[in-house]
């Protein structure tokens, strides 16, 4: 539904990929005196930004001007990717819900700029210390802030300038200030002292207006429908997300896809023992099979933040008989003493899940072998060679491929003798899959939040 003051001669809404996308088909060539690009540039690759300058510049005026600020190298979130191996290249990391992040350089940002037809006009770095008194918590946030504009051969002006850009009145002025929270540095090293100089308590209400977050609390309530049962999920809010260092704190698209599989097919979790790898806080797949008539549920993930809220989280959403078939429990991957204490768990002589899910557990490289090592052991033995496909003990991974591609992780499960049965989407709309089987045509797209999602479905081969 459209905004009460949008009117299509004075915006115009479109999509476009500029790395692709011939901008001038939407704008008229050489049209636009200003061209934004806020926190945009930095999720593209570094070798394609050169092809997104060259083509917002075959609509921009001559002497027209870009405006720009985005990430710096140094800003809180690149320390943290720094922890959690999600390097790409230099400066340019993946997120864990698979999107981009590149942290620019002053030098980086200029020649890129320069070799592309721009010149520079106001080129600095804004620094912001963020405090959360409340959780001693300080936020070192840095960004590059910059003007450019059409280079038109005959005036070569770069300066640079140490000036203050308020975010709140979205007005730039020449004024150097420690006394005030956003000020844009000369050099990196000007910008490293002034983040260390520079204590800021910010009010709520400006913290709410710049950043969306508040001092109270960084963990929001997320509603997840799924099927005929709602759940309200304690995750990390969205702006604490980017900079924590576990992504086990937030919610992905995949365990909501699974969560609503699992509730409109209960037969696949029904009378079964089920276990969930590295479900992070949410553990919504699991409480659906709770649900869904398992006889045994055990929700696991490595990293003692999120067992602890996901013990929270399963202890407000379910009430009895279900919280008494649902387990929570600590399992890194490969830990030997882990994996006997999920063994002992279970009352059956010969041990063992007859189903396992994971949900966006494939986007480390390294984390793969142990996975499938972990699954290995958990999964219940194959009773009887006859039994039909959909009624056999399976692994079930469900994700958007990331830096992990396809063949890794099925040259990663064949080796502890996994073998894929049915993967989704399948080629051919015609087959009739496991897994297809699962959607029905009236509620297929309802399931879907992403056409971007996989789901691949593993017997192990004794």
């Amino acid at each position: 539904m459209a905004h009460k003051d949008f009117t299509e001669n004075r915006v115009s809404a479109f999509v476009c990929d500029l790395t692709v996308d011939d901008l001038s088909k939407h704008i008229l060539p050489s049209s636009v005196d200003i061209i934004a690009m806020i926190f945009m540039l930095s999720a593209v690759s570094p070798e394609k930004m050169p092809l997104v300058l060259q083509n917002i510049r075959k609509v921009l005026k001559p002497n027209g001007y870009l405006l720009f600020r985005d990430y710096a190298i140094g800003d809180l979130a690149q320390e943290r990717f720094s922890c959690k191996d999600q390097k790409i290249s230099e400066n340019f990391y993946v997120r864990g819900d698979g999107t981009r992040a590149f942290y620019f350089s002053d030098e980086f940002l200029t020649s890129l700029f320069k070799e592309n037809g721009f010149d520079v006009e106001e080129l600095g770095f804004c620094c912001k210390q963020v405090e959360n008194r409340s959780r001693e918590i300080v936020m070192n946030r840095r960004w590059l802030q910059a003007v450019f504009h059409f280079s038109d051969g005959l005036k070569p002006s770069y300066k640079e300038s140490a000036i203050e850009f308020d975010l709140c009145q979205e007005n730039v002025e020449p004024i150097f200030s420690s006394r005030n929270s956003d000020q844009l540095c000369q050099s990196e090293n000007g910008a490293k002292e002034l983040a260390n100089d520079l204590e800021v308590d910010m009010s709520e209400d400006m913290a709410f207006e710049m950043f969306g977050i508040s001092h109270s609390s960084d963990e929001i309530i997320e509603v997840v429908d799924a099927g005929n049962w709602n759940f309200k999920i304690k995750v990390l809010s969205k702006e604490y997300q980017h900079i924590c260092k576990s992504t086990g704190l937030m919610l992905w698209e995949s365990a909501r896809l699974m969560a609503s599989v699992l509730a409109k097919n209960p037969t696949v979790v029904s009378g079964k023992r089920v276990l969930e790898l590295g479900c992070g806080c949410g553990g919504i797949c699991s409480m659906v099979s709770a649900r869904s008539a398992a006889d045994f549920v055990v929700a696991t993930d490595g990293d003692a933040k999120a067992l602890d809220m996901l013990t929270e989280n399963v202890a407000s959403n379910l009430e009895k008989p279900f919280l008494d078939k649902l387990i929570t429990k600590r399992l890194e991957w490969g830990n030997k003493d882990h994996i006997e204490a999920i063994k002992e768990l279970n009352d059956d002589d010969e041990g063992g899940f007859e189903v396992i899910i994971g949900t966006d557990v494939t986007y480390i490289a390294e984390a793969i072998l142990p996975l499938f090592a972990t699954a290995k052991e958990l999964i219940s033995p194959i009773r009887d060679d006859n039994t039909k496909d959909t009624c056999k003990p399976a692994l079930i991974l469900c994700h958007i491929l990331r830096r992990v591609d396809e063949p890794s992780i099925l040259s990663a499960a064949s080796k502890f003798g996994f073998r894929l049965v049915d993967n989704w989407p399948t080629t051919s709309s015609s087959q009739r899959s496991i897994i297809s089987s699962w959607f029905s045509e009236k509620s297929f797209a309802e399931c879907i939040p992403t056409t971007a999602l996989n789901i691949m479905y593993f017997h192990r081969e004794e």
